[in-house]
């Protein structure tokens, strides 16, 4: 079954969650995968995203501290692996690392990757570090990683209403790169910012394009002391339709729900698997306290599912 734009805005919900629904189970039967994050580097980010707690531009109660050394990074990843999350991401803050930031990583990967329970061998590691060239981006997997993560926010028209400090384009040309290089590649948006449905479409197309592998969905959750901290949260039914299009549009990649999803799904969660999701992240956030990763198998097996791992 066909749907436009239109009809994701405005068609029946029951109907749209009964067709995203059955894409997902043709697609990935009944399994749903588990991510979880790493901070290795919060706060001080130079970049004036609007939205974002970790900016220096902005007076909030984020955490600051810089890269966490190799013991930390190894026993925060440790303790997630015990806890049956084999794909984590490390994720730090600023449009990129510097030379001396990428060295420091590259060599931490090599020790705690090489250390991940047997069959892994860090192949579901993940790098989300900004803006990079090819070398680096090399360098990195050479490390151990396996997939690149690189958010592309919104559309490319509508990017400049939340971020003046840097580049849609250039955001695009680090995802190029690292498909080039045989990368998996993890790229999605955040929702609420004030975009159009077109923004959303044009997002999920341009996703397309790249053929990424991942597309995490975040909502936004209004942070004291940035320019979008009186924006309301979106509603469950609005959220809802941002996962069917981005199922419907890109069938065969993982929708992967992020941050938000406690304030905005609450008890509803079960309604993000009939609206075509077959990932979450689970545990913190960047910033923000998540769902543990017993909550999330709970709500999984409830509705009959499976977790991956």
């Amino acid at each position: 079954m066909q749907f436009t734009l239109t009809d994701i805005e405005h068609a029946p919900l029951e109907e749209l969650l009964h067709e995203s629904e059955r894409v997902r189970t043709a697609t990935f039967g009944n399994k749903i995968d588990l991510c979880a994050i790493v901070n290795i580097k919060s706060g001080r980010c130079a970049m004036n995203c609007r939205f974002c707690a970790q900016s220096v531009h902005y007076s909030t109660q984020t955490p600051i501290y810089p890269l966490r050394s190799t013991e930390e990074l190894g026993e925060a990843t440790r303790t997630l692996w015990k806890q049956g999350i084999f794909r984590v991401g490390w994720v730090a803050s600023g449009c990129g690392p510097t030379k001396e930031e990428l060295n420091t990583i590259i060599e931490s990967a090599e020790q705690v990757l090489s250390n991940s329970p047997a069959g892994l061998a860090g192949s579901l590691c993940c790098a989300s570090l900004g803006q990079l060239d090819s070398d680096s981006l090399a360098r990195l997997k050479k490390a151990g990683f396996r997939r690149y993560h690189h958010n592309l926010e919104t559309s490319e028209q509508f990017y400049p209403q939340i971020c003046t400090t840097q580049h849609w384009r250039d955001r695009f040309a680090t995802l190029e790169r690292a498909k080039g290089l045989d990368w998996k590649v993890c790229s999605g948006g955040l929702f609420g910012l004030g975009e159009t449905w077109n923004d959303r479409f044009q997002l999920a197309l341009t996703l397309r394009t790249l053929q990424v592998d991942s597309i995490p969905l975040n909502f936004y959750n209004a942070v004291s002391g940035t320019p979008f901290a009186n924006r309301e949260p979106l509603n469950l039914e609005e959220a809802l339709r941002i996962i069917v299009l981005f199922r419907l549009t890109l069938p065969n990649a993982a929708i992967r729900i992020c941050g938000g999803r406690p304030k905005i799904f609450a008890e509803y969660s079960h309604m993000l698997f009939r609206a075509g999701a077959d990932a979450l992240m689970t545990g913190n956030y960047l910033t923000t306290t998540g769902i543990s990763p017993e909550q999330d198998r709970k709500i999984i097996h409830e509705n009959g599912l499976q977790t991956i791992n």
